[in-house]
This record gives C-alpha cells, structure tokens and sequence, in this order.
C-alpha cells in the first residue's frame, strides 16, 4: 500500500532529555514512494531510519536531513515551535536517505565532512534526475557549506560536541560524540541488525577503524538505522561495535568458506543476538544476501 501521506508514521522519540529521534519505518504492509524498487522504500524506510535533533538552551543540532523533504519539513517546524534560535546540520555521510531533507534546512549551516561534499557534487546531477541509485530524486540537492577534514568542535548550548571522521560503511562517515557523557551518534557506521556494505572493498579498514571507536569513551550509541525501543529507552550499548566487527569478519569469511553463504543471518549472528548486542529483524535477511553476493564478488577478482 502507498500511504497517501508520507509522514502519517513518522515519530518522534526522546532516547534522552536534550535528544529528538524522529523515527520512521519498520511498518509493515506500507510504501511511501513506489510499488517498484526503489532506495527510499526498500532502504531506509523498510529498515527504520532516525534523525536525530541535539536541543540544549536554544541551539539546536540535526544530525541528518532524513528520507524527504516533507519528513525534513516536520523536524524544522518541531524545532521552530521550540523557539529554537540556532539551527545547524550535520551529515552522517552521502547516502540519499541522510541527505533527501536538505531543502528544508538551506537557510541553515550544513556541515559535513569533505568527502561527503564531493561525493555529492559528483552525483548531484544523477541525484536530482533520479538515476544515482534510482528513484525517488532529491530535486534540489542542497550541498553543505561548511566542511571538515578529521575533527571539528562545536557547542550545541552547554554540549560539547565532536564531529569525528570514520572510514565505516562509506569513506566520508562523520560521528557525533559527546566524550564527557559517553554518547555517540553513529550514523550508519553501527547498524541493528547488522552493517550494510557498501564498500566490500574497505572491510580491512572498517575493522581497523572499528577497533579505534572501541577505543574511546562511549557508553551508549544511537545510530541512523536500529530498533525504535532501544533508541527510545536510550540507545545500545557498546558491544554493538564487537557485533558489527564479528559480523564483518563473517563475510570476509564467506569468500574463503562457500558453505556459509547460504547460512542465515540469524545463524551466523547467533552469538551477539544471544548476548543481546543486536536484535533480529528480518528485513536484514536481505541485506545479508546482498552484503554476502558483494563481499564475495569483490575478493574473487
């Protein structure tokens, strides 16, 4: 079924008091764009996707611009009946379902990391006619103005806030940590139920690069795409990175042990689902397969 309004199951989450996840998706039987394939549907929307907004005093913070315009538009106007006085973006990465509400913050800074840029001015026309990854298109595609190369400080009212580059899911992911409270907003670099590949190439660096966010203060993570109960109570714990890496280490397994390709997800995860690291949701069965056809596609050249 195509909803007739695009925005009748967003919501809005409260994982912690200064923290808005505005949550959509995971609805069964709905489609917001089309019956075809397309990456609004059967990406972000069948796996669930957040948002989130960083309020503190009267600056606000949007971490991703989230599936549409329209779901972008509902973000601004909660934030404008706030009486927020400040409002500024920041990028996860360049995937579409991060960048599709960019028009509706284009009189805001939008921030992101270098290679989110020209990841995106390299695309913008394919993106704007619909053929970079198919359709919907995102007609303008707004650009960020502000960008940075490895780290960049901000104050968000009172919260220190770090945007921190990561070579995870894709070249150009920025995360948002707060160290003197643990908190780390992971865009699509940690993922529930698993990672989705996108560069079956990098899978040495995203483990390295794992290891290194295991490295720092973290104690709860909300990333883009997870389970709405458990960003709503406050987000995951830190073994999420350990579920990510095993899983990780999984496929790159699958290209040496064709016997496991055809195995599950929920078999070859059984170990972080039974800790409670992760959550099973089906939709990521597809997921695994597209992830284990590319890894093996990739390091059988």
């Amino acid at each position: 079924m195509i909803a007739e309004n695009t925005i009748a199951h967003l919501r809005v989450l409260k994982p912690l008091p200064f923290v808005y996840a505005f949550y959509d998706g995971r609805v069964p039987d709905v489609r917001l764009h089309s019956e075809a394939e397309n990456w609004l549907d059967d990406g972000g929307f069948a796996l669930g996707i957040a948002s989130y907004a960083l309020v503190d005093e009267d600056d606000a913070l949007v971490y991703d611009t989230h599936l549409s315009p329209a779901h972008a538009r509902k973000i601004r106007t909660f934030l404008d009946r706030m009486g927020t006085k400040r409002i500024r973006v920041v990028l996860s990465h360049h995937h579409l379902d991060h960048v599709a509400g960019n028009e509706a913050f284009a009189d805001c800074e939008i921030i992101a990391h270098a290679l989110t840029l020209q990841h995106l001015e390299r695309n913008r026309a394919a993106i704007e006619a619909g053929v970079c990854d198919g359709p919907p298109a995102i007609a303008p595609l707004f650009l960020p103005q502000t960008v940075y190369e490895d780290h960049l400080r901000l104050e968000v009212g009172r919260l220190d806030v770090n945007l921190r580059h990561a070579n995870i899911h894709s070249d150009d992911a920025t995360l948002l940590h707060i160290e003197e409270l643990g908190l780390l907003f992971a865009g699509d670099t940690l993922e529930d139920t698993v990672t989705y590949v996108s560069e079956p190439r990098a899978l040495d660096a995203h483990l390295a690069e794992l290891d290194r966010l295991w490295s720092w203060n973290i104690a709860r993570i909300l990333p883009n795409h997870g389970d709405p109960l458990v960003i709503s109570a406050g987000g995951y714990e830190k073994p999420l990175i350990r579920a990510t890496q095993q899983y990780i280490r999984m496929l790159k397994r699958c290209v040496g042990e064709p016997e496991l390709r055809a195995a599950d997800l929920a078999t070859l995860i059984a170990g972080p689902l039974q800790a409670k690291w992760v959550n099973y949701f089906a939709p990521y069965e597809a997921v695994h397969r597209n992830n284990v056809t590319a890894v093996v596609a990739a390091h059988s050249n």
